[in-house]
């Protein structure tokens, strides 16, 4: 399954600032075709520098995006069961009880967003994309504000549980993100975090040809700097697991499931989740 990326922009502005720390020590790390990422010298967050405006990466995601998400939208739900099942979801709905409330950031076309409002949650849905929006809108009759989180104007304390699946990388300022979603959570509520991992195998090993080093993803996480955004957010972290230690044909499939068995286990895995707690 090859991941969504569209070609590098034409039009670049510079930070002078890690977002994570706020440090300006930024050293040259990656160098892309068409882009290139720096790494903070002091936290070690990995971050696409020069990147594209904000009003021309929103451009980045129309109808284009929605075949894409509808061509490979069943893979990425079985994905995402899955880690739902690595933070052991069936634990946080008998904790929450009955009033279930279910936010999902990102959320394309609503195929997780109709899972959970079939097994009762009140579903809400975030997404940039008009056209992926309006198909669940429309499609799944649910309901999905159309825009970036900062825009919608949910009220603080209120959901029970915000999901994001491969999200945060796009973001232009994650710290803000990390933020808003631990003030939209009830307290004693949950985070799901889903995001390449930086320091996995996978990223070591291939560098700016990793998968994951395209000119959509803005930043780059490790599980250190994934781990400080949430504390520093005010989270407390209950769960932090890794799964992929080789892509799909790049190996014969027993060496594949060894690897993936031993990226899960030692934690060097390609993506990572993360569950938080308010």
């Amino acid at each position: 399954m090859k991941t969504y990326s569209s070609p590098p922009d034409t039009q670049f502005e510079y930070i002078d600032q890690c977002n994570l720390c706020g440090s300006r020590d930024l050293q040259g790390y990656w160098s892309c075709e068409g882009f290139r990422y720096v790494r903070c010298g002091n936290c070690g967050l990995i971050i696409q520098n020069p990147r594209p405006p904000g009003e021309r990466i929103s451009q980045r995601y129309g109808q284009s995006y929605l075949e894409y998400e509808l061509a490979n939208e069943d893979n990425f739900f079985r994905l995402m069961l899955l880690g739902l099942q690595d933070v052991n979801f069936p634990e946080i709905e008998e904790d929450i009880g009955t009033d279930k409330t279910f936010l999902d950031i990102g959320c394309a076309t609503g195929k997780l967003l109709e899972y959970m409002k079939k097994k009762g949650w009140k579903e809400q849905g975030v997404e940039i994309c008009r056209e992926s929006a309006q198909y669940g809108i429309e499609k799944r009759n649910l309901s999905v504000f159309i825009g970036e989180l900062r825009e919608a104007g949910f009220a603080d304390n209120f959901f029970s549980v915000v999901h994001c699946s491969h999200l945060v990388e796009h973001l232009r300022d994650p710290k803000d993100f990390f933020h808003r979603v631990f003030r939209l959570l009830r307290k004693d509520g949950y985070f799901i975090c889903t995001t390449p991992n930086s320091d996995g195998f996978q990223g070591k090993l291939k560098k700016e040809t990793w998968r994951s080093a395209i000119a959509d993803h803005l930043f780059l996480f490790s599980r250190k700097t994934l781990k400080r955004y949430l504390q520093d957010a005010g989270f407390t972290i209950i769960k932090l697991k890794t799964w992929g230690g080789i892509p799909a044909g790049e190996a014969p499939e027993p060496v594949k499931r060894i690897a993936d068995i031993s990226a899960k286990f030692f934690g060097f895995g390609d993506v990572m989740i993360a569950l938080g707690r308010k």
